[in-house]
């Protein structure tokens, strides 16, 4: 039993790691492409975003899937995720009223193995 636990728990490390260097990835492609990195990680009660940028008048909401295919990427952010996500944004946007004023989008970014990551722009609406 003991054995079955530290296999589940070195997974969940595994999983978390992967996610920390796509993130970490994600975060210099944005920057060099000219994007203002505003929040990493960001927690509250409603959700997590995983980066919040700002590029001109667009704040966005940026959530970092990576996979073993890119496809399968793409196919895990499920309904309920979106929806903390949005609620996630309009806590961080209460929080910060100066950054009101800017168009919200959602998008989402891709990474896989050997692959520059993929940039998603207005993946899915708040409203979705």
């Amino acid at each position: 039993m003991r054995q079955v636990r530290r296999k589940g728990a070195l997974r969940r490390q595994r999983a978390q790691r992967r996610g920390r260097v796509a993130e970490w990835l994600c975060l210099w492609h944005l920057r060099l492409r000219g994007w203002h990195i505003l929040a990493r990680g960001w927690r509250c009660p409603a959700g997590e975003i995983d980066i919040l940028a700002r590029r001109g008048k667009v704040l966005a909401v940026i959530e970092v899937k990576s996979r073993a295919e890119l496809a399968t990427a793409a196919m895990a952010l499920a309904p309920r995720q979106r929806r903390r996500i949005a609620r996630a944004a309009e806590a961080f946007l209460l929080r910060r009223s100066d950054l009101a004023g800017l168009d919200l989008r959602f998008d989402l970014m891709l990474v896989a193995p050997l692959r520059l990551p993929r940039h998603w722009r207005g993946a899915w609406r708040a409203d979705d």
